[in-house]
Protein backbone atom coordinates (compact mmCIF):
# COMPACT_ATOMS: atom_id res chain seq x y z
CA UNK A 1 0.00 0.00 0.00
CA UNK A 2 1.86 3.27 -0.88
CA UNK A 3 2.70 5.69 2.30
CA UNK A 4 2.77 9.10 1.89
CA UNK A 5 4.09 11.82 4.97
CA UNK A 6 2.03 14.46 4.55
CA UNK A 7 3.27 17.82 7.40
CA UNK A 8 -0.24 18.50 8.97
CA UNK A 9 -2.73 17.29 11.64
CA UNK A 10 -4.93 14.05 11.17
CA UNK A 11 -7.57 12.88 12.61
CA UNK A 12 -10.04 9.70 11.65
CA UNK A 13 -12.97 11.06 8.95
CA UNK A 14 -11.05 13.87 8.13
CA UNK A 15 -11.05 14.80 4.32
CA UNK A 16 -7.53 15.90 3.27
CA UNK A 17 -6.76 17.85 0.22
CA UNK A 18 -3.00 15.75 -0.37
CA UNK A 19 0.19 18.20 -1.01
CA UNK A 20 1.12 18.92 -4.62
CA UNK A 21 4.11 16.83 -4.43
CA UNK A 22 1.67 13.86 -2.98
CA UNK A 23 -1.17 14.53 -5.61
CA UNK A 24 1.74 14.62 -8.30
CA UNK A 25 3.09 11.28 -7.54
CA UNK A 26 -0.41 9.36 -6.95
CA UNK A 27 -0.73 10.93 -10.94
CA UNK A 28 2.59 9.33 -11.65
CA UNK A 29 1.39 6.01 -10.15
CA UNK A 30 -1.82 6.17 -11.48
CA UNK A 31 -3.51 5.65 -8.31
CA UNK A 32 -7.52 6.36 -8.78
CA UNK A 33 -10.41 7.21 -6.71
CA UNK A 34 -11.33 4.13 -4.22
CA UNK A 35 -7.57 3.08 -3.91
CA UNK A 36 -6.62 2.15 -1.02
CA UNK A 37 -2.70 4.57 0.50
CA UNK A 38 -1.70 5.08 4.30
CA UNK A 39 -1.32 8.71 5.96
CA UNK A 40 1.17 9.95 8.51
CA UNK A 41 2.41 13.26 9.84
CA UNK A 42 5.63 11.60 11.71
CA UNK A 43 4.32 12.71 15.07
CA UNK A 44 3.24 8.86 15.53
CA UNK A 45 1.21 6.08 14.36
CA UNK A 46 -0.56 6.37 10.72
CA UNK A 47 -4.14 6.09 9.17
CA UNK A 48 -5.29 4.28 6.86
CA UNK A 49 -7.03 6.68 3.58
CA UNK A 50 -9.49 5.98 0.56
CA UNK A 51 -8.49 8.25 -2.38
CA UNK A 52 -11.65 9.88 -3.18
CA UNK A 53 -10.55 12.25 -5.77
CA UNK A 54 -8.03 12.74 -8.29
CA UNK A 55 -6.95 15.29 -10.75
CA UNK A 56 -3.89 16.41 -12.69
CA UNK A 57 -2.54 18.41 -9.62
CA UNK A 58 -4.61 17.69 -6.90
CA UNK A 59 -5.90 14.52 -5.31
CA UNK A 60 -8.08 14.23 -2.14
CA UNK A 61 -8.33 10.83 0.53
CA UNK A 62 -10.87 10.52 3.52
CA UNK A 63 -8.78 8.88 6.48
CA UNK A 64 -10.11 6.02 8.72
CA UNK A 65 -9.63 4.77 11.79
CA UNK A 66 -6.14 5.87 13.32
CA UNK A 67 -3.43 2.55 13.35
CA UNK A 68 -1.27 3.35 15.84
CA UNK A 69 1.56 0.90 14.49
CA UNK A 70 5.49 1.93 14.72
CA UNK A 71 8.71 0.47 13.82
CA UNK A 72 11.12 2.29 15.83
CA UNK A 73 14.13 0.96 17.38
CA UNK A 74 13.53 0.04 21.31
CA UNK A 75 16.11 3.02 21.98
CA UNK A 76 17.36 6.15 20.24
CA UNK A 77 20.07 6.29 18.29
CA UNK A 78 22.03 9.80 16.76
CA UNK A 79 24.22 9.25 14.01
CA UNK A 80 27.00 12.16 13.81
CA UNK A 81 28.47 12.05 10.51
CA UNK A 82 31.59 14.14 9.24
CA UNK A 83 30.30 14.85 5.46
CA UNK A 84 31.75 12.99 2.74
CA UNK A 85 32.36 13.92 -0.65
CA UNK A 86 29.36 13.70 -3.64
CA UNK A 87 26.47 12.58 -2.46
CA UNK A 88 27.25 10.07 -0.10
CA UNK A 89 25.50 12.17 2.67
CA UNK A 90 22.07 11.48 0.56
CA UNK A 91 22.99 7.73 1.02
CA UNK A 92 24.19 7.38 4.17
CA UNK A 93 21.02 9.73 5.89
CA UNK A 94 18.84 7.50 3.79
CA UNK A 95 20.45 3.78 4.82
CA UNK A 96 20.30 4.91 7.82
CA UNK A 97 16.64 6.05 8.53
CA UNK A 98 15.73 2.91 6.77
CA UNK A 99 17.43 0.70 9.99
CA UNK A 100 16.25 3.22 12.52
CA UNK A 101 18.09 6.12 13.26
CA UNK A 102 16.80 8.59 15.79
CA UNK A 103 18.78 11.69 15.18
CA UNK A 104 21.36 13.03 12.23
CA UNK A 105 23.60 15.62 13.35
CA UNK A 106 25.76 16.23 10.19
CA UNK A 107 29.62 17.61 11.35
CA UNK A 108 32.56 19.36 10.05
CA UNK A 109 35.83 18.05 10.24
CA UNK A 110 39.63 18.73 9.31
CA UNK A 111 39.57 16.23 6.78
CA UNK A 112 36.47 16.93 5.00
CA UNK A 113 36.19 17.84 1.54
CA UNK A 114 33.21 19.22 1.40
CA UNK A 115 32.28 22.69 3.26
CA UNK A 116 28.95 24.02 3.33
CA UNK A 117 28.19 28.00 3.08
CA UNK A 118 25.48 28.97 4.89
CA UNK A 119 23.53 29.31 2.02
CA UNK A 120 24.80 25.49 0.55
CA UNK A 121 23.76 24.39 4.36
CA UNK A 122 20.09 25.41 3.63
CA UNK A 123 19.74 23.77 0.75
CA UNK A 124 21.14 20.90 2.04
CA UNK A 125 19.11 20.51 5.17
CA UNK A 126 16.32 21.33 2.62
CA UNK A 127 17.38 18.25 1.05
CA UNK A 128 18.31 15.94 3.05
CA UNK A 129 14.50 16.78 4.95
CA UNK A 130 13.34 15.51 1.49
CA UNK A 131 15.47 12.22 1.80
CA UNK A 132 14.04 11.42 5.15
CA UNK A 133 10.85 11.44 4.60
CA UNK A 134 11.02 9.70 1.44
CA UNK A 135 13.40 7.08 3.42
CA UNK A 136 10.57 7.45 6.67
CA UNK A 137 7.42 6.33 3.68
CA UNK A 138 9.81 3.47 2.21
CA UNK A 139 10.75 1.93 5.42
CA UNK A 140 7.20 2.17 7.26
CA UNK A 141 8.17 4.35 10.18
CA UNK A 142 5.98 6.61 11.16
CA UNK A 143 8.45 8.77 13.18
CA UNK A 144 10.27 11.21 11.28
CA UNK A 145 14.50 11.29 12.57
CA UNK A 146 14.94 14.71 13.61
CA UNK A 147 17.88 16.38 11.65
CA UNK A 148 20.18 19.14 13.02
CA UNK A 149 21.93 22.00 11.04
CA UNK A 150 25.61 21.21 10.40
CA UNK A 151 28.45 21.74 13.21
CA UNK A 152 32.26 21.51 13.64
CA UNK A 153 33.40 18.97 15.41
CA UNK A 154 34.81 20.84 17.98
CA UNK A 155 31.16 22.62 18.81
CA UNK A 156 29.38 19.63 18.69
CA UNK A 157 31.56 17.73 21.06
CA UNK A 158 30.78 21.22 23.83
CA UNK A 159 27.33 20.67 23.84
CA UNK A 160 25.69 17.79 26.42
CA UNK A 161 26.06 14.22 25.30
CA UNK A 162 22.84 12.21 23.78
CA UNK A 163 23.74 8.88 25.41
CA UNK A 164 26.59 7.32 25.41
CA UNK A 165 28.94 8.66 22.17
CA UNK A 166 30.56 6.38 20.48
CA UNK A 167 33.70 7.33 18.36
CA UNK A 168 34.29 4.64 15.72
CA UNK A 169 37.59 4.21 15.14
CA UNK A 170 40.08 1.67 13.19
CA UNK A 171 42.59 2.28 15.96
CA UNK A 172 40.57 1.04 19.05
CA UNK A 173 41.47 -1.66 21.30
CA UNK A 174 37.26 -2.94 21.87
CA UNK A 175 35.25 -3.60 18.98
CA UNK A 176 31.47 -2.14 18.95
CA UNK A 177 30.54 -6.01 18.89
CA UNK A 178 32.02 -6.80 22.25
CA UNK A 179 30.97 -3.56 24.04
CA UNK A 180 27.70 -4.13 22.65
CA UNK A 181 27.32 -7.82 24.40
CA UNK A 182 28.42 -6.28 27.68
CA UNK A 183 25.97 -3.43 28.08
CA UNK A 184 21.97 -3.01 28.12
CA UNK A 185 20.25 -1.13 25.17
CA UNK A 186 20.82 2.29 26.17
CA UNK A 187 20.68 5.95 23.86
CA UNK A 188 23.80 6.08 21.85
CA UNK A 189 25.63 8.69 19.31
CA UNK A 190 27.84 7.23 17.01
CA UNK A 191 30.22 9.40 16.16
CA UNK A 192 31.95 8.39 12.39
CA UNK A 193 34.46 10.40 10.85
CA UNK A 194 35.03 11.44 6.83
CA UNK A 195 37.06 10.26 3.99
CA UNK A 196 40.58 9.47 5.93
CA UNK A 197 38.79 9.33 9.07
CA UNK A 198 39.23 11.55 11.90
CA UNK A 199 42.95 13.11 12.69
CA UNK A 200 44.43 11.90 15.78
CA UNK A 201 43.45 15.36 17.81
CA UNK A 202 40.45 14.98 16.92
CA UNK A 203 40.13 11.39 18.45
CA UNK A 204 41.73 12.98 21.80
CA UNK A 205 39.28 15.64 21.52
CA UNK A 206 36.57 13.16 21.22
CA UNK A 207 37.63 10.63 24.42
CA UNK A 208 38.39 13.48 26.26
CA UNK A 209 34.64 15.00 26.11
CA UNK A 210 33.35 11.27 27.11
CA UNK A 211 33.34 9.54 23.88
CA UNK A 212 34.29 5.97 23.96
CA UNK A 213 36.69 4.57 20.83
CA UNK A 214 35.45 1.35 19.36
CA UNK A 215 35.99 -0.31 16.72
CA UNK A 216 34.07 -1.55 13.54
CA UNK A 217 36.03 -5.18 13.64
CA UNK A 218 38.96 -6.08 11.84
CA UNK A 219 37.97 -4.67 8.39
CA UNK A 220 38.44 -1.00 8.08
CA UNK A 221 34.60 0.80 6.58
CA UNK A 222 34.63 3.41 4.36
CA UNK A 223 32.69 6.05 6.07
CA UNK A 224 29.41 5.56 4.04
CA UNK A 225 29.60 1.85 5.23
CA UNK A 226 30.70 2.40 9.14
CA UNK A 227 27.40 3.79 10.43
CA UNK A 228 24.71 1.59 8.47
CA UNK A 229 27.04 -1.82 9.79
CA UNK A 230 27.01 -0.15 13.67
CA UNK A 231 22.96 0.33 13.09
CA UNK A 232 22.97 -3.52 11.83
CA UNK A 233 24.63 -4.61 15.42
CA UNK A 234 23.07 -2.50 17.63
CA UNK A 235 19.77 -4.01 16.51
CA UNK A 236 20.74 -7.42 16.51
CA UNK A 237 21.54 -7.14 19.80
CA UNK A 238 19.62 -4.88 21.58
CA UNK A 239 16.18 -5.25 19.60
CA UNK A 240 14.45 -3.86 16.51
CA UNK A 241 15.43 -6.30 13.51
Amino acid sequence: MPRFYIAQPLAAGQLVDLPPAVAHHINVVRLEPGAAITLFNGEGGQYPAVLRDVGKKRATAELQAFDPREAELPFPVTLAQALPEGSKMDWIIEKAVELGVTAVQPLAARRCVVRLSAERAEKKLEHWQGVIEAAAEQSGRNRLPRLAPPLELRDWLAQPADGQRILLSPRASTSLAEWTRAQPAQPVTLLVGPEGGFTDEEEALAMQHGALALSAGPRVLRTETAALAVLAVLAAAWGGM
